[in-house]
């Protein structure tokens, strides 16, 4: 008996264009609100991994200082969004701070500052600001420059002391992606901490 009369199977319909459709819209609404916050994210991995990497940079200035009984610092450009590592050099007459390693750059969407937000981390700094700025060999200032300077026994000392005390409580770097702000201090201690204000806007400082 014939069988041409029977139903089709829809499994081999395909989709109709309606179908289509309705998939393409929701994927374009998906897409719509998702990269916005998947851009965010990402922005905030970026500056949170560029203030980790400030963290290390002071930490091995603070090492080198003590390893080598000689001065070292982070040597910071704000206006490049640059920073590297020097060692003051006293084998020469005066003398001569040296580059250590290489020149590290922030992420092209973090800078060095702090927005909006007008108060330290508790009990870091008197007052909120990027570390003092840095001398040259002959002790004149850098301009567009910030140093976090350590002794020969890794105490955070300022570049305009000739004998580096008393320990400083000025030190401190801030970086900014427009959104957020995380902050590097150091104490007179030596004690490194990380900030981080989720909201420039409304900030909150939380140790990271």
């Amino acid at each position: 008996m014939s069988n041409l009369s029977a139903p089709r199977s829809r499994a081999n319909d395909g989709f109709t264009m309606l179908e289509l459709l309705i998939v393409v819209g929701v994927i374009v609404i998906l897409a719509g609100v998702s990269v916005p916050y998947m851009n965010k994210t990402l922005g905030s991995m970026r500056l949170s991994g560029a203030a980790r990497s400030i963290a290390s940079g002071i930490q091995d200035a603070k090492l080198r200082s003590a390893a080598k009984f000689t001065r070292a610092r982070l040597f910071v450009d704000t206006s490049a969004n640059t920073f590297h590592l020097e060692v003051l050099d006293t084998s020469v007459n005066p003398p001569h701070w040296t580059v250590d390693g290489g020149t590290t750059y922030l992420p092209s969407d973090v800078t060095f500052g702090f927005g909006p937000v007008t108060n330290p981390p508790v009990n870091t700094q008197p007052a909120i600001g990027q570390a003092p700025v840095c001398n040259d060999d002959n002790g004149n200032a850098v301009g567009n420059t910030a140093c976090i300077l350590f002794n020969s026994r890794g105490i955070p000392v300022l570049d305009s002391q000739p004998l580096g005390f008393p320990p400083t409580n000025l030190d401190g770097f801030y970086l900014t992606n427009g959104n957020e702000v995380y902050g590097v201090t150091v104490l007179p201690t030596g004690f490194i901490g990380t900030w981080h204000t989720p909201s420039a806007h409304k900030p909150a400082w939380v140790i990271s």
